[in-house]
């Protein structure tokens, strides 16, 4: 990136200073950056770094909220990440993928026992890869009844997998079921029904649920899905609740993005509106 003007009147975000061990934060930014397992060809592995870059270009201020930034898991692909998100000290963790594949670890480690995806694919597929994340969750503990998915392709995705999907009692809310509502009011009661119970709910925002002229940089977007505004929307709602206890936003890949860089601008995008909302969460307890 080139060199950016300085203004003292307009602070860049992304400036947070390093997690620091033993020391409690209100968000912690952890990158995650798992791509060896993905079925279709990635450099999702660089998107860390990017989107870190990409937020520079915004200003956010974080009215006294301790926010920080916990670095990158070394080879995550190779290395199970949860122990390394499990000792990470923040009320909210905020992972950059990364592939889908980066979901397990940090719900597992972040102890959610509910699950709200964002995502055109139910990621119920057999075998350990991106598309396998809300199965293994379910395997290792976490009730499909606990589970929710917006924005569900169905020519994205089998009859297998759809049928699994109701097998598991996931609730599903289809894309073309979100063109009927206000994405708030659909994100907002999926938080509701993923957190009866649970207290802490992990949110995986897939960004190839977007439309692929906003999303180019992510493999398996398909024309027709989320509006960038959508998805912001989405994070922000994610932010917003209490029993939100991390968010992962995954699937872009950064070597394969346009030269005007929208789908890594867009995932940094979703980071501030996350961090936003939870500005104004604590703001509002006040």
């Amino acid at each position: 990136m080139a060199e950016l003007p300085h203004d003292p009147l307009w602070p860049r975000a992304g400036s947070w200073p390093a997690a620091v061990p033993g020391e409690r934060a209100d968000i912690a930014l952890a990158g995650i950056p798992t791509h060896s397992r993905s079925l279709s060809p990635t450099q999702a592995h660089l998107t860390p770094a990017a989107v870190r870059e990409a937020l520079r270009r915004y200003s956010l201020d974080t009215a006294g909220l301790r926010v920080v930034d916990a670095g990158d898991v070394l080879d995550p692909d190779a290395v199970d990440a949860t122990p390394w998100i499990a000792a990470i000290d923040a009320r909210l963790v905020i992972a950059l993928g990364g592939d889908n594949s980066a979901t397990v670890p940090v719900a597992l480690g972040r102890r959610a026992a509910g699950l709200v995806t964002v995502d055109a694919h139910h990621d119920l597929r057999d075998g350990v890869s991106n598309g396998s994340p809300v199965r293994q969750l379910v395997e290792a503990g976490m009730s499909g009844g606990a589970v929710v998915q917006l924005g569900i392709e169905p020519l994205a995705n089998s009859r297998e997998y759809a049928r699994r999907a109701a097998d598991l009692g996931i609730t599903v809310v289809t894309r073309d079921e979100l063109r009927r509502r206000p994405i708030e009011e659909a994100m907002a009661e999926a938080l509701e029904r993923a957190a009866r119970g649970a207290n802490t709910v992990h949110v995986d925002l897939d960004v190839d649920v977007c439309d692929r002229s906003v999303a180019p940089g992510c493999p398996a977007s398909v024309p027709g899905g989320l509006t960038a505004i959508e998805l912001r929307a989405a994070a922000r709602i994610a932010g917003l609740h209490p029993d939100v206890v991390s968010i992962d936003i995954t699937e872009v890949d950064a070597a394969a993005d346009t030269p005007d860089g929208r789908t890594v601008r867009l995932a940094a995008l979703c980071v501030l509106e996350a961090v936003r909302a939870r500005v104004e969460l604590i703001e509002d307890r006040a």
